[in-house]
C-alpha cells in the first residue's frame, strides 16, 4: 500500500440514522467501524426541527440533537467518525476481495466491508420562499411532520402514489388539505386516486402550482398559481408537505451495484447484501418503501450484523483474503 492509503475492516458511508446504527453494532462486535459523513454529517434529520416518532424519546428531540447524541453513541463504542466525502468507488467482485474507495478525490481507503448508508435527498419545488421557510412549516415528510399540523389547514404537492398516500395521512389528522397537481391528470394509481377522491376534507386543485409560500418565520398562507389561465389565488394553511419524490445519493456506485431505475440500490431478500460480495447497503439509499429514521435504524444493525457474519466466513475459510 502507498503512504496514501489506508486498510479498514469495516468502513461507512453516511452518518444518519441507518449509519451511526451500523457504526455502534459494527463497533461492539470489534469490527473497528470508520464512518465517513459525507457533505450532510447527520443526514436529512439535520434539516427536522422536531422528531417525535423516534423510539426512545417521550418528549421529542430535535433533529441535530439526536444525530449528536446517535454519533456519541457510536464513538464510545469505538467508532472512528471523520470528515470526508465518497468521491469514487473501487469494487471486488470475489468473496474476500478489498474494495476501495477514494475520499475527497485525493486519499484512497482499502476495506474488507463497507456499508452503505448515503441516504436519499428530497426533491423540492426550489422556490426561495419555500426554501426560507424549510422547517418553519415546509417539510417533505408528512408522515414525520404531520402531528405538527393536527387540526389545520394545510397543502400538499404532488401527483403519485407517494403524494396521495400523504395527502391521505395528512386528512386524517388535518383540518383541510389542498392537493396542488401540475396537470390535468394525476400519476398515482387508480384506487390511490379513488382513496384521495373519497376524503371529504381534501380538495384537489389541478393544473395548479405554488407561485410563493407566503410568511416571515413560519407558514401562513400559499399562493397558487393556475399554469392555464395564469389566475393567481392565496389561501391560509400552516403547513406546506412537498411530495414530488426523492433522489438516492447512489450516483457513486452506479455500474458496480444494482439498482432499480431510480437509483436505488437492490439488496438480497431480507438482508442488507448487494450483489457485491462485502458490501452491504441499509437506510435511504436501499429504501424508497418507508423512508423513515427508525427504518434507517433498523437496516443499518441489519447491515453490521450481515457485515459480522460475513467477515466471519472469510476469516474462517482456508483460501487467503485476496
Amino acid at each position: 500500500m502507498s503512504e496514501n492509503t489506508e486498510r479498514l475492516k469495516t468502513m461507512i458511508i453516511g452518518s444518519g440514522p441507518a449509519g451511526y446504527t451500523a457504526a455502534i453494532y459494527a463497533a461492539r462486535a470489534d469490527l473497528k467501524p470508520v464512518v465517513y459523513t459525507g457533505l450532510e454529517p447527520g443526514g436529512q434529520l439535520t434539516t427536522t426541527t422536531e422528531v417525535d416518532n423516534f423510539p426512545g424519546y417521550p418528549d421529542g428531540i430535535d433533529g441535530p440533537s439526536m444525530m449528536v447524541e446517535l454519533q456519541q453513541q457510536a464513538e464510545r463504542f469505538g467508532t472512528e467518525v471523520r470528515m470526508g466525502r465518497a468521491t469514487a468507488v473501487e469494487l471486488s467482485d470475489e468473496a474476500g476481495g478489498i474494495h476501495k474507495v477514494t475520499i475527497d478525490e485525493d486519499k484512497v481507503v482499502e476495506a474488507e466491508t463497507i456499508i452503505i448508508s448515503t441516504g436519499a435527498t428530497a426533491k423540492y419545488l426550489n422556490i426561495p420562499s419555500e426554501q426560507r421557510l424549510r422547517g418553519g412549516g415546509v417539510s417533505a415528510c408528512a408522515v414525520c411532520d404531520g402531528f405538527f399540523y393536527k387540526g389545520q389547514d394545510v397543502a400538499i404537492v404532488g401527483a403519485g402514489d407517494t403524494a396521495a398516500e400523504e395527502a391521505s395521512y395528512l386528512a386524517n389528522i388535518c383540518n383541510k388539505v389542498t392537493m396542488l397537481v401540475r396537470k390535468d391528470y394525476m400519476r398515482a394509481s387508480k384506487a390511490m386516486q379513488h382513496r384521495v377522491d373519497s376524503l371529504k376534507n381534501l380538495e384537489i386543485r389541478y393544473n395548479s402550482e405554488v407561485d410563493e409560500v407566503l410568511g416571515d418565520q413560519v407558514v401562513e398562507g400559499l399562493r397558487i398559481v393556475n399554469n392555464q389561465t395564469g389566475e393567481k389565488e392565496e389561501i391560509a394553511i400552516t403547513g406546506l408537505f412537498i411530495a414530488i419524490g426523492h433522489k438516492p445519493n447512489t450516483d457513486i456506485f452506479k455500474g458496480q451495484l444494482d439498482m432499480d431505475e431510480t437509483g436505488y440500490i437492490i439488496t438480497e431478500a431480507k438482508s442488507t447484501k448487494t450483489n457485491k460480495p462485502g458490501v452491504f447497503a441499509s437506510g435511504d439509499a436501499q429504501d424508497k418503501i418507508y423512508r423513515q429514521a427508525v427504518t434507517a435504524a433498523g437496516t443499518g444493525c441489519m447491515a453490521a450484523l450481515d457485515a459480522e457474519r460475513y467477515l466471519a466466513t472469510i476469516e474462517a475459510a482456508p483460501e487467503e483474503v485476496v
